[in-house]
This record gives structure tokens, sequence and C-alpha cells, in this order.
């Protein structure tokens, strides 16, 4: 299995490549984001991306839809931009962290290592626990990393499960934004974070819940969200 590297900064990916394979892991780096489309489109021994937002052609985007479009490993997303609208629009398609230029290699090496952890947790043959939900038409099997509403099956990243299995095992009561982002994300929760409203809205299209009255995930104002039982 490998982590898909695509930057067209030559220096930028060169750094990544470096970086990753002196911890051990397997890389296939891309400069052309052309080329890594073709790759993703096709590739079955990906286990992780981190993808460069701001490239000539096809940019980081395009290339964060075309795997969610089949694929639920993590990715993470890097650009030289700092504005919010960048991270939302990452987070809103499907990336699961958000890095901004210049970053600290060892900070990047660190959330690949997270983002690995959580995705082979929950997408392991033979995890080490079994728990189950079942409620509003909506049934979650830990064990077997499945989710389906009203007999349809729901394709979740492993984060969008992590967070919505988090709400159901406590359904009934309320968690808070910054439970939610500390227990996932495993990092101290800032009050202008916005990435777990992001993952949440998501959540709620894959569920397909009314944006205005929301069935399953309901918000409980300046409290956080909460699933009935």
């Amino acid at each position: 299995m490998s982590i898909i590297i695509v930057d067209d900064e030559k220096e930028i990916a060169d750094l990544i490549d470096v970086v990753l394979k002196n911890e051990g892991y397997s890389t296939i780096k891309f400069y052309d984001s052309l080329e890594a489309y073709r790759e993703i489109e096709h590739s079955r021994t990906i286990e992780l991306a981190i993808l460069d937002v701001m490239m000539p052609g096809i940019d980081g985007f395009k290339l964060c839809s075309k795997i969610r479009e089949n694929h639920t490993y993590p990715i993470i997303m890097l650009t030289a931009r700092v504005e919010d609208i960048d991270k939302i629009t990452g987070l809103s398609i499907g990336a699961d962290d958000y890095m901004t230029k210049p970053f600290n290699p060892l900070e990047l090496l660190a959330r690949v290592k997270a983002q690995l952890r959580r995705y082979k947790k929950y997408d392991a043959v033979k995890p080490p626990e079994a728990d189950f939900f079942e409620g509003s038409g909506l049934v979650i099997d830990r064990q077997k990393h499945f989710v389906s509403l009203f007999d349809e099956a729901v394709n979740l990243t492993p984060t969008e499960f992590e967070i919505l299995w988090l709400l159901c095992k406590n359904a009934g009561n309320v968690v808070s934004s910054e439970e939610i982002f500390e227990s996932v994300w495993n990092e101290d929760y800032l009050d202008s974070n916005n990435t777990v409203m992001v993952h949440i809205r998501r959540l709620r299209e894959k569920l397909k819940e009314p944006p205005r009255n929301p069935k399953i995930i309901k918000t409980v104002w300046g409290v956080g969200y909460k699933v009935e039982k």
C-alpha cells in the first residue's frame, strides 16, 4: 500500500517524499496533476493522499472529488492560501485534514500517522470490538464498518464514520463540537474551528437530511449535536 503525493512544486513534493520514506512508507509522487489523476482513477494500492490545492490543469479539489467517487482512504490537502474558504471547500468535498504552506514536515508526518491509524482502525477486516446502533432508520455496524439508512448503504469516510459513531454511542445526549473534535482528531479545539461543522454538514448530506430540519443529527444551538435514541 502507498501514499500518493501530488504537488507541482517539486521541492515540496520531494521533501514530503523523503520524510515519508524515512519513516518506512511507500510513496507514489507526481508533479503533474493529470498523471496523478490517471493513477487515482485506476490504482487500488493507495491508502492515503496528500494533494496540493493550487495546481495547473486539474486542481486538488477535483482530485479529491475523484477519489471520493470510489474510495474512503484519508486525504490531506495542502495550500499556500490562508483563506477559510479553501479549507471549507476541501472538507466539504471529502478531505480529512488540511495544512497551510509553509508547514512543518514533522507536523505533516504526525497528521499522516494519525489519519492512517484512524483509517486502519475502522477499515480493518477484524476490528477488536463489535458495536451496533439502530434507530430512526439508521443502522451502524462498527465491526463491519457499515452504515445504512432505511436499508440503503451509506458510504462514509473513516472520519465521518467516527463522528457518526461518537454521536450514536452517546444517543440521547448532546456531544459538543469540542468533544467531537478532540475525540476524532486528537488535537486541542479552537473556538474558530469550523472543521466539525463542515463534517456534520457532509454527514447530513449523505444521510439525505433536510438542511433546515434534520431528523437524525440534530443541532442543539450553543451546545453541540445529538442523535436521538
